[in-house]
């Protein structure tokens, strides 16, 4: 079913663009029409600026109560949860997200709204405090103003709602800026928000290209970006925020590194691996694409992940047996391609996979698992992000030399290690530069901060220390 939108969401409610140009999404897949959305121009923002800022301003949703702001959301919450399977479909009709990741971020996106509501509880909104040298004073945290929240297209209801719960929690007022390849899915969030109880004005959601989206970023109505996506594109919109001493906060790209210790098990670690380094077809920012394995024990790994490798089934993304669909489209598929060239050219070894399609599929915007072994941590394939499904085995000689590897990136977003003493992986995991670590497969905790060191971002989303990011600080003596 082709989903038609002929209207821009602002406000709260549907107006006419002020833009002539409209998006048509495809599946990656098999080029099938998904839907038709309107790309928003310079005057749309205008306007929905305009309505966020007086939203803000004059509306009642900044002085609204916590407790009233947290029962929105979690109406909202259980809108949602009752078109989860339909969203999840939608998703993977517009960017190739097999239908097990599609399900796999549905519970995610339950379990953060609920993470962000016992956060906002339990979020110290108002403290009264001795002063010193004498007095008293009371510590409020107020709304920072009108967000723009910019997000991608690999988990595009997720990333969206990280933004908008502690956005809306705070009190701010939002313009959520869909990608064009996901342009479609994000329009149903807009209505379920108003149906929640949201008020007028609060939020708008609009698709736009790179040169509307540095226009809202530069806009003087918007007080705070909240961005998600590529380390280029964020260092961009900190450097034009900059310029305005503007708020920002950069979830970036990745490069994790999993450390696999000699007391691991290889077939356990590499079955959970799976679903670690390969995960949305290889696009996800926390994706494990450098796996690091005693020299001794490097060869028997390798074998046992290209086995693995072999029986992931490839095809329809909406198949509940695909392992891996397409790319989300044609230049991305293009871009991946040449890093998997760029292997071939180093000295790694090819363990599987290579350029071209996979074996019986001839359409779509496919390549081919990749795994690279007895990869020099130095080269491209290893230091640089290539968002796909392509892993870089690594030996180490030491547990010193593991962690010198594991650290020595330009980025710091995720990782793990694993073995069968978990107070030995503690130890490691503190030693590793990134902002997130498990240790085997253990779940990353929803009230926990998530974000990265180095390139890989400023700020963290979930648990208190998202709200942070949306809330100003002001002390008034007593």
């Amino acid at each position: 079913m082709t989903r038609h939108f002929t209207q821009n969401f602002i406000g709260g409610k549907r107006v006419e663009p002020l833009g002539t140009e409209f998006i048509e999404v495809r599946s990656p897949y098999d080029g099938s029409m998904v839907g038709v959305a309107p790309l928003a121009s310079n005057a749309d923002i205008d306007l929905a600026v305009e309505t966020a800022r007086k939203a803000f301003d004059e509306g009642a949703w900044p002085r609204t109560s916590v407790a009233d702001r947290i029962a929105v959301i979690r109406k909202f919450t259980e809108l949602y949860a009752a078109r989860s399977s339909e969203f999840a479909g939608l998703v993977t009709a517009e960017m190739g997200a097999p239908a097990w990741f599609a399900a796999a971020v549905q519970n995610l996106i339950r379990d953060q709204g609920q993470a962000y509501l016992i956060a906002a509880e339990e979020y110290p909104w108002e403290v009264k405090r001795a002063g010193y040298p004498q007095g008293n004073s009371l510590w409020l945290r107020e709304p920072v103003g009108v967000v723009a929240a910019i997000i991608p297209w690999n988990a595009p209801h997720q990333v969206a709602l990280a933004k908008l719960f502690p956005a809306l929690l705070a009190g701010c007022t939002v313009i959520l800026k869909l990608a064009p390849e996901t342009a479609i899915d994000g329009q149903y969030l807009g209505e379920l928000f108003t149906e929640a109880g949201l008020p007028e004005g609060v939020l708008s959601i609009l698709v736009a290209h790179r040169d509307v989206s540095e226009y809202l970023v530069t806009h003087r109505g918007v007080d705070k970006i909240g961005f998600t996506g590529s380390t280029a594109a964020g260092s961009r919109i900190a450097s034009l925020a900059g310029a305005q001493l503007k708020r920002v906060s950069l979830e970036l790209g990745g490069k994790s590194a999993a450390i696999v210790l000699d007391d691991a098990d290889i077939g356990q670690t590499v079955e959970a691996l799976r679903y670690r380094s390969f995960p949305n077809n290889g696009q996800v920012c926390v994706a494990q694409t450098r796996v690091l394995v005693s020299r001794k024990r490097h060869d028997a790994f390798v074998d046992e992940l290209v086995d693995n490798v072999q029986r992931m089934k490839i095809g329809d993304p909406a198949d509940p047996e695909t392992f891996l669909g397409p790319l989300v489209a044609e230049r991305q598929r293009q871009r991946v391609s040449d890093y998997i060239g760029y292997g071939l050219e180093s000295s790694a070894d090819l363990a599987i996979g290579g350029l071209g399609m996979p074996e019986g599929i001839n359409h779509g915007a496919f390549v081919k698992p990749t795994v690279f072994a007895n990869v020099d941590n130095k080269s491209r394939i290893a230091q640089e992000e290539i968002f796909g499904p392509v892993v870089c085995v690594i030996p180490y000689d030491s547990i010193e030399d593991a962690v010198r590897i594991a650290n020595d990136s330009s980025y710091g977003l995720s990782g793990s290690v694993w073995t069968s003493d978990s107070e030995k992986g503690l130890a490691i995991a503190r030693r590793i530069r990134t902002g997130g670590l498990t240790i085997n497969n253990a779940a990353p905790d929803l009230l926990s901060p998530f974000g990265g060191f180095k390139q890989s971002g400023i700020g963290r989303e979930f648990g208190p220390e998202a709200i942070n990011h949306y809330i100003e600080h002001k002390a008034v003596a007593l």
